[in-house]
């Protein structure tokens, strides 16, 4: 496994170096304006600053600052890969079961993280430094995840994977995708919204950078890798806290106070009035989606598995919308980061705020729906068992009644004691 882990690795790794190093010869062959300085060598240096980066490690440039408003899209070119490439290792015999996914993923971020630590060296320039620990760092865990995923993909669908799950674990994990994939549609809209009504102002900053055919390709391509950052911004903004562009300013639904922008046409969608961006009626539905998505969370989790025992129902809902916000807080803080050491220190949403509100907002909601919703399972089941109770034994089945619905989970059960089973004809039958 460790042989054909780093054999993966490396076939991942060198995969997306190339795809890189094309497109950075490309764009030192057509540059209409100065092209990437030192050649051949400087092209290759490039593309390896530019494969860290996909790999969401920072930079400092000399007389500039830390360069961490990285593009989240880039993510998916290593991603992808090296999700291929825990699929071959399942494919050829060394993941077989769910327990070798772990090791078999762990196979090949080892050898991965060295071979982004040899780029981050190798990159170095006198006035351009990645960060080797962020290096070794990001190249582990993308690794890790991507590859562990595509292994277990490897051994069945995600469908029957989930299956697998126990029924707590699935509720808990199916709950909190169905609150991310709200949360997240949400700020693909607002983007589309926004960028449709700044259309001219879009195709003004487009026209002022005189790209030429070849660099609208380049531009688009670097606007296309910035689109996961736009959309999690837009969820912080749902959220309430909103994002900043700079030090000292802020864009939320009560309003936006911005500084002059860099010239990238991406920015255009921005909102720039002082007050707030929507009317209140449609703001009132855009600041309700994160109740929603909480509400759909703990539904979701507490229908695949309710409990007998009402107050550990609100738990579990915490417990999921809990799990979603600190998804969301963790996507708010790698969305951002500085352009330099001047006012654009300060870009981006403010991560551990950004996770707090959606803690309160989408944990909370999920606690008093999963509550609620458990609550009316149970009730739902005793009234099936009053039903049950008024039947005469000829009219129909007998049956065994537990303490809760059929597919619920007793908290409290070790599963090495007596189950109680309640007959309710055993009186009557007795008498008989």
């Amino acid at each position: 496994m460790l042989i054909a882990g780093g054999t993966a690795a490396l076939a991942a790794a060198a995969a997306g170096l190339a795809v890189l190093v094309m497109l950075c010869l490309f764009g030192w062959i057509t540059a209409p304006h100065a092209g990437i300085g030192g050649g051949l060598v400087g092209v290759i240096r490039e593309a390896g600053l530019l494969w860290l980066v996909a790999h969401h490690v920072e930079v400092k440039v000399q007389g500039v600052g830390e360069i961490g408003l990285l593009p989240l899209g880039l993510v998916f070119l290593p991603g992808l890969l090296l999700e291929r490439a825990g699929r071959w290792l399942t494919h050829e015999g060394h993941v077989t079961r769910l327990q070798q996914v772990g090791p078999g993923a762990l196979a090949i971020a080892l050898p991965y993280a060295l071979f982004t630590a040899a780029v981050s060296l190798g990159s170095s320039v006198g006035s351009v430094q990645p960060s080797l620990i962020q290096a070794v760092g990001w190249g582990f865990l993308i690794a890790f995840v991507a590859a562990g995923f595509g292994a277990a993909h490897g051994l069945a669908p995600w469908r029957k994977l989930a299956g697998l799950l126990p029924t707590r674990s699935r509720s808990v994990v199916l709950g909190m995708a169905a609150a991310l994939g709200v949360m997240i549609a949400l700020g693909a809209l607002l983007n589309a919204i926004s960028l449709g009504l700044h259309l001219g102002a879009y195709t003004k900053a487009v026209n002022s950078l005189a790209p030429g055919p070849f660099g609208s390709v380049l531009l688009l391509l670097a606007e296309i890798a910035y689109l996961p950052n736009s959309v999690i911004w837009a969820v912080s903004y749902t959220l309430g806290p909103g994002f900043a562009f700079g030090v000292g300013t802020a864009v939320s639904p009560s309003g936006a106070a911005l500084g002059a922008l860099p010239a990238f046409p991406m920015l255009a969608a921005l909102p720039t009035a002082s007050g707030p961006a929507f009317p209140a009626w449609l703001g009132f539905f855009v600041l309700a989606v994160p109740y929603l998505a909480g509400g759909l969370a703990g539904l979701v989790a507490i229908r695949i598995a309710p409990t007998p025992f009402l107050e550990s129902a609100p738990l579990w809902g915490l417990l999921t919308g809990g799990l979603a916000g600190v998804v969301l807080g963790v996507l708010a803080r790698v969305s951002g980061g500085p352009l330099g050491s001047g006012r654009l220190a300060s870009v981006g949403p403010n991560g551990p705020e950004a996770g707090l509100v959606a803690l309160l907002e989408v944990g909370v909601t999920a606690a008093l729906v999963a509550g609620a919703g458990n609550w009316f399972i149970l009730r739902h089941h005793m009234r099936r068992i009053a039903a049950a109770g008024d039947l005469e034994p000829d009219q129909g089945p007998m049956v065994n009644v537990t303490a809760g619905p059929p597919d619920s989970v007793d908290e409290t059960d070790d599963a090495g004691g007596h189950r109680i089973f309640v007959d309710p004809w055993a009186d009557r039958l007795d008498d008989e």
